[in-house]
């Protein structure tokens, strides 16, 4: 592969809200078995990039802690490998990143290196499998300075969060806007973008004279009339989780079969893999429609709810259309129905946990010993 990949996941969200005061949003556990980062891990890896780096910041420890080694990617070769990225106090510099292009920018020794002609700069916290030489091709192909993997979302949904672009018949970008009040295009940006390195590099130092931080609005937008801007479409599943209602849905979307079967299906997604025993069912224990990780203990009913790993529910419990994040543990004759259990959390027996208006975000720090 011609090409040296970033992944953007230093970024906090104050949509994820009690959700991302433990970890970095791309860190976060979706589908069961992986962490949201790990889509964008694989699509790099199966796409033969073999030089990869991971700018993180924010909540960096469980992220870094995943990323602790390279090979469940395969990004353990001679040449190349999977470089992980913080904030650095030097004598020139000791701030933290301002910015997706300032954070690139601190690290521009790191592109200066490399040979590679061309660079794939992807988010952390979007869920989907996408092969990075069809864009890059279609890059070459277009003659374009920057390529941006674009999505038509249905008509209706809600795209104030996202970049919105507009496209002429030749696919070239003619307007784009980040987070419109009043979007005029129902086509995203999906966070992917292909430029050369070179390109990368001198667009980058002239931001940073000008102090300016931001790759979308001080790049993109900024050079859209200036740069030959392209947009790549894609039809296949993607989802943004940095929203508390988008990662309940994305994680529902795993209890379709499609939607299991398309990430299960090569390519695969692959992940950090834990040494832990099947999840066992006991005497008392009713599943349906839902996803169990490792290392689980089920006593109880659980219906349309997705289990990370070493959940433990106790026994005459009701979980339904929920989501219990790694190690919670759910004491007896506990309810707990739309709602999002956050990870370690304990809840007391004989608790009810609804959430009757949205997404409801639990998370209790009592001492299980002492129960």
């Amino acid at each position: 592969m011609k090409a040296v990949g970033i992944i953007l996941a230093g970024g906090n969200s104050n949509r994820m809200k009690e959700l991302s005061r433990k970890r970095a949003i791309a860190a976060m556990p979706v589908g069961g078995s992986f962490r949201c980062i790990d889509f964008a891990l694989s699509n790099m890896s199966n796409s033969h990039v073999q030089t990869v780096a991971v700018l993180t910041q924010y909540n960096a420890r469980s992220l870094n802690e995943h990323l602790s080694s390279s090979k469940w990617w395969d990004f353990g070769r001679k040449q190349g490998g999977l470089f992980l990225f913080t904030p650095t106090v030097t004598a020139e510099n000791s701030d933290w990143y301002r910015g997706t292009a300032d954070a690139m920018y601190q690290n521009i020794d790191f592109l200066k290196k490399r040979h590679e002609p061309y660079v794939i700069i992807t988010n952390g916290d979007c869920v989907y499998k996408m092969d990075y030489n069809k864009i890059l091709d279609y890059h070459i192909e277009k003659k374009a300075d920057i390529t941006i993997a674009c999505k038509d979302m249905p008509v209706g949904s809600d795209v104030s969060r996202f970049g919105v672009i507009r496209m002429n018949e030749d696919s070239r970008i003619i307007d784009f806007e980040e987070k419109p009040l009043m979007a005029q295009s129902n086509t995203i940006s999906t966070g992917v973008y292909v430029i050369r390195r070179r390109q990368l590099i001198e667009i980058l130092e002239k931001a940073a004279e000008e102090n300016r931080f931001d790759f979308v609005n001080d790049v993109l937008i900024r050079y859209k009339n200036i740069k030959r801007i392209y947009a790549y479409k894609t039809n296949e599943y993607w989802s943004n989780i940095a929203s508390v209602d988008s990662y309940y849905q994305t994680n529902m979307d795993f209890l379709n079969p499609e939607v299991r079967s398309y990430f299960r299906a090569e390519p695969k997604i692959h992940s950090k893999v834990d040494d832990l025993p099947p999840a066992k069912y006991n005497t008392g224990s009713d599943v349906s429609n839902s996803l169990i990780a490792s290392g689980c203990i089920i006593n109880s009913k659980v219906e349309n709810s997705i289990l990370f790993k070493k959940v433990f529910i106790g026994k005459n419990c009701v979980i339904k259309n929920s989501i219990i994040l790694n190690d919670a543990y759910i004491g007896d004759n506990t309810h707990v129905e739309n709602c999002i259990v956050e990870s370690r959390g304990t809840l007391k027996a004989n608790t009810y946990y609804c959430g009757e208006n949205g997404i409801k975000i639990v998370s209790e720090e009592n001492e299980r010993y002492m129960l």
